[in-house]
């Protein structure tokens, strides 16, 4: 169906938006991460670029595609980065006691400050990000923030607003495009704007898509404030509720991500070109927050999980336009 065209979902009708358009949510009628981490498999003689892509490809696919769209000069730096990501990421989800968690961020806490003396451990992520380092001359401080954000991030409690939310992207997601702006030499203080407010859209959208595979496991991490607006419990999601109250506790927090998308894109007149392909992201956002509006805000949809084949193509068309 053409961007822009009425769908009935439902018992509410809605205006859609398509991957590439601009425009306003619609709201529902009606309302509201020791060195045990050096165990990874560690790849052949000047195989750590290598070991970054798949992992990316596994792991974070979107964050792939966006960072071969980067300029060749960047692109194997911006693969190391997220790649180091996604090594801190997957932290939370593979231990089952939290000191586990903790050896392993402060493995990676140490990683950074050794890579910064020239000294990376033996690990094919420590060592691509070490060389990124060197050759971008990184901002140390904000590895070690997102470091830091992730290692408080270990606790099972879910965020108790949309701020506290948007503080854990700013200074993960956020960061990493700071980082991103340096691989590509901008510094500039509106690129900083969009980056901060594209960070936290993409914080939003990752809590909004994780959250079916969290409630089988018996954890919610959605804003509690937002739920108790909405007289929505962790119970409700937990069972996969679909009631309209708990669509529009989906609807307020994907709203927030729209948001943000809006306003990063207010700047864009006054962001150097240069900086826009570190903002590509934004298609992989706009293209959830479409396909979830068109579900009417069902967080559980199954159309929900299914990788988007033109993903690829509207990246391209939209680097090839030049705009986030």
């Amino acid at each position: 169906m053409a961007a822009g065209a009425a769908l009935s979902c439902g018992p509410c009708s809605r205006q859609l938006l398509g991957p590439s358009v601009r425009g306003r949510l619609v709201r529902p009628a009606g309302g509201r991460r020791g060195r045990v981490a050096e165990a990874s498999s560690r790849p052949g003689p000047g195989g750590e670029v290598q070991y970054c892509v798949e992992l990316l490809r596994k792991r974070d696919y979107e964050g792939y595609l966006c960072s071969l769209l980067l300029p060749a000069e960047a692109r194997t730096s911006a693969f190391a980065l997220r790649a180091f990501n996604v090594e801190l990421a997957q932290i939370k989800d593979s231990i089952t006691q939290k000191t586990i968690g903790l050896m392993r961020m402060q493995f990676w806490r140490n990683a950074v400050e050794d890579m910064y003396c020239d000294n990376p451990p033996h690990q094919p992520v420590a060592i691509e990000l070490w060389k990124a380092i060197k050759r971008h001359n990184l901002t140390k401080r904000w590895l070690l923030k997102i470091i830091d954000e992730r290692e408080k991030n270990l606790d099972d409690r879910a965020y108790r607003n949309i701020q506290e939310l948007e503080t854990y992207a700013e200074n993960t997601q956020s960061t990493l495009l700071y980082l991103t702006l340096e691989m590509l030499g901008v510094r500039d203080i509106h690129a900083d704007h969009a980056a901060s407010h594209i960070g936290k859209a993409q914080g939003i959208v990752t809590c909004l898509r994780a959250t079916p595979y969290h409630s089988k496991r018996r954890k919610i991490f959605l804003p509690m404030e937002i739920c108790m607006l909405h007289g929505v419990s962790q119970e409700d999601f937990i069972r996969a509720k679909q009631e309209k109250n708990v669509r529009d506790v989906i609807y307020n927090i994907a709203s927030q991500a729209h948001i943000h998308l809006e306003h990063a894109r207010s700047f864009s007149k006054n962001v150097p070109v240069k900086a826009f392909p570190a903002f590509l992201y934004t298609v992989a956002l706009e293209d959830y927050l479409y396909k979830i509006q068109k579900v009417d805000f069902n967080i559980f949809h199954p159309s929900l999980h299914k990788t988007s084949t033109l993903l690829p193509l509207y990246l391209y068309i939209r680097s090839w336009k030049k705009k986030y």
